[in-house]
């Protein structure tokens, strides 16, 4: 009897996947975390307007959702001034991620991001037998010079870049990324991945006009909008590119109800705004709480603070590996140089205030570890 005929590039491909989620952790360690600060959720929750909405809707999860998500790209293509054939709907980033690596990438082809950036990106890029060539951070912000350079070296078919990054909450201007498309080459997609703009400072959102065929920008509701859990992202492109998505996405891939709860959570700025400032609250309480320790926060425009442990990776993960044992998740990026820091999710009070307690513990084990004998 054979076993399952996969493919000759599924057999190359490693069991894994880009996270580890907080769940399978608590299984391992038979207990849950006191403080969830790893996955850059928004613990401050979606708009009530949005619950409500979904719970509406739960009624009639008996009916698929509206395969053309008609109402929702038509509301978001009034909030940024676009038309709907501007706008795709999926399931997540990670979902639109996927489908725009399996439109636009072969077997072999070349495509260009920065070492330690967003793994799930190389994760599908690895999945469709993509060539990943990475260059590493500067200043722990995104090379868009050297992303440039080796997108024109290699004829990459793709560029991604997270603005603002993730894992280092590092941010260029708006103005900075759309000059930087003169720079694209021939044939070449920049992926600009937003996820984190609605918690960005004025101007970091890229002034692109929605036709420009050079670059496709990737938004979600997991952030801010606090929708992590219902999975819906969106993609604003030039019409071209998105009808292209229709050849090849889940047309039922979106739920009932998280259409519901992302039309009234795009409806409920007001909501968004209070959000923002609980987030600046957080991100200001984290660097105290670092600062405090003798560590260093670096400046962050996302829902994070990366933090500089002042030494290399395996002391980081030290410090890690302490949080977690005392029952605070938190994650730290992959790549060095910036695997020297760790990276933590705002929170409530009580999710700082357990943070807070269980730092100097994990730095003292840390540090003890690496005195010498």
């Amino acid at each position: 009897m054979t076993g399952p005929r996969l493919t000759e590039l599924a057999l190359t491909l490693p069991s894994s996947v880009p996270f580890v989620g907080p769940e399978t952790q608590e299984r391992d360690r038979g207990r849950v975390f006191a403080a969830r600060l790893g996955a850059n959720e928004s613990v401050f929750g979606p708009s009530p307007r949005a619950i409500a909405a979904m719970q509406a809707a739960s009624a009639d999860v008996w009916r698929y959702g509206d395969p053309e998500n008609h109402d929702l790209r038509a509301a978001l293509a009034a909030h940024h001034g676009v038309t709907p054939a501007h706008v795709m709907v999926g399931e997540g980033i990670d979902g639109l991620l996927g489908y725009l690596v399996r439109l636009m990438v072969a077997p072999g082809d070349a495509v260009v991001t920065s070492d330690g950036a967003y793994p799930t990106f190389n994760y599908h890029v690895a999945g469709f037998g993509g060539v990943l060539h990475k260059v590493p951070y500067r200043d722990d912000s995104e090379d868009i010079d050297a992303l440039m350079e080796r997108a024109e070296a290699t004829g990459a078919k793709l560029i991604y870049l997270a603005n603002p990054d993730n894992p280092m909450g590092s941010w260029h201007s708006g103005t900075r990324i759309a000059a930087a498309l003169d720079a694209v080459p021939e044939g070449c997609l920049l992926v600009l991945d937003e996820a984190y703009v609605e918690c960005a400072p004025e101007g970091t959102a890229a002034p692109v006009h929605p036709d420009d065929p050079r670059v496709i920008r990737m938004r979600t509701f997991s952030k801010v909008y606090g929708l992590a859990g219902a999975r819906v992202g969106y993609a604003l492109g030039a019409p071209a590119l998105i009808e292209a998505f229709h050849k090849i996405r889940n047309h039922f891939g979106m739920n009932r109800a998280a259409q519901a709860g992302a039309l009234a959570a795009l409806a409920d700025q007001d909501w968004l705004a209070q959000v923002r400032a609980r987030i600046e609250t957080a991100r200001q309480r984290i660097a105290r709480i670092a600062r405090a320790e003798g560590l260093d926060p670096l400046p962050s425009a996302t829902n994070f603070i990366a933090i500089d442990c002042g030494a290399d990776g395996a002391f980081a993960k030290a410090v890690l590996d302490g949080l977690i044992a005392a029952g605070i998740f938190v994650r730290m990026p992959f790549a060095a140089p910036q695997n020297r820091c760790i990276r933590v999710s705002c929170g409530t009070q009580e999710d700082l205030d357990a943070f807070a307690a269980a730092l100097p513990g994990a730095l003292a084990q840390a540090r003890a570890a690496q005195a010498p004998a």
